[in-house]
């Protein structure tokens, strides 16, 4: 069993008999939830990282091995590669979009932090709680899928003709700053158009917008500046969140660059946890 235990999410990886692998997700609030999952499947071999990682072996009293962060990424994330069927390429890129992002430079079993943003689930929540007063990732993600982002962004195509500058009418020119235009009238006279009227399903689809470009862009510039150019994208801010992949995507390959996505990409801390946790 491997657990990667996070500043939001718990996520579980257990290796049945057979070879069977099963993934759960469990609140990282939740210690007692946690502690009881680890005594139900009492696991032959328990792997952990994450955050919570020192914490939870101190309050299981049995034995676990212990695997850092990014380690444990990386060895997951060639597991799942594999799994995809995708032959080995390094160096790559690993982008872990979690409560915050980390950039990970993967090559071979050597795994390096190059950089990171703030931007991540955390930041999708916070502003999604704030803005929709939705409580939870997956409501937000289900009202985005209703939104329409350029009522809330400004865009290229609101401030110059088309064809006045060589950028698509599309590309954001500022996240959430249609809200700031929309009060403004004729010579930039106020007019009764409060920001308060946005819809809350486009405030969501801004927020993913918001997040997932500067990610994708924050990932481009780390990886034109290391030489490489396969981005693999995981975490649970992903997770049914098909609004922020295709935005990560996409902009990642505008930027030249060939994004893959991780199947049960939420796991892999937790999948290479756990072959950590076999190899003891």
């Amino acid at each position: 069993m491997g657990v990667d235990i996070g500043a939001t999410l718990a996520k579980l990886a257990m290796r049945a008999p057979d070879g069977s692998l099963q993934l759960e997700f469990l609140s990282a609030g939740d210690l007692r939830g946690i502690d009881r999952r680890i005594a139900d499947v009492a696991p032959d071999h328990l792997g952990l990282t994450g955050c919570g990682a020192s914490a939870a072996a101190a309050r299981l009293h049995r034995p676990t091995r212990s695997c850092l962060e990014f380690e444990a990424w990386g060895r997951g994330a060639r597991i799942l590669l594999e799994g995809q069927g995708f032959q080995e390429e390094s160096p790559y890129l690993l982008v872990s979009l979690g409560t915050g992002t980390s950039i990970l430079r993967v090559e071979g079993e050597t795994v390096t932090r190059l950089g990171g943003t703030a931007l991540g689930g955390g930041t999708l929540l916070g502003l999604g709680v704030a803005l929709t007063g939705c409580r939870t990732h997956a409501e937000i993600c289900r009202l985005a899928e209703q939104g329409d982002r350029g009522k809330i962004d400004l865009r290229v195509g609101d401030i110059y003709p088309e064809g006045e500058i060589p950028l698509p009418g599309e590309t954001t020119a500022a996240s959430f700053g249609g809200l700031a235009r929309s009060g403004l009238g004729e010579g930039g006279r106020e007019t009764p158009s409060p920001t308060n009227s946005a819809r809350p399903e486009d405030l969501a689809a801004a927020v993913i917008g918001l997040v997932g470009e500067n990610v994708a862009l924050v990932c481009s510039g780390i990886a034109q500046a290391a030489g490489i150019s396969r981005l693999v994208f995981g975490g649970a801010t992903l997770h049914e969140n098909p609004a922020l992949a295709s935005i990560v995507t996409g902009v990642t390959g505008l930027m030249g660059n060939q994004p893959v996505l991780l199947e049960s990409g939420s796991f892999a801390g937790a999948v290479g946890a756990l072959d950590a946790a076999a190899e003891a």
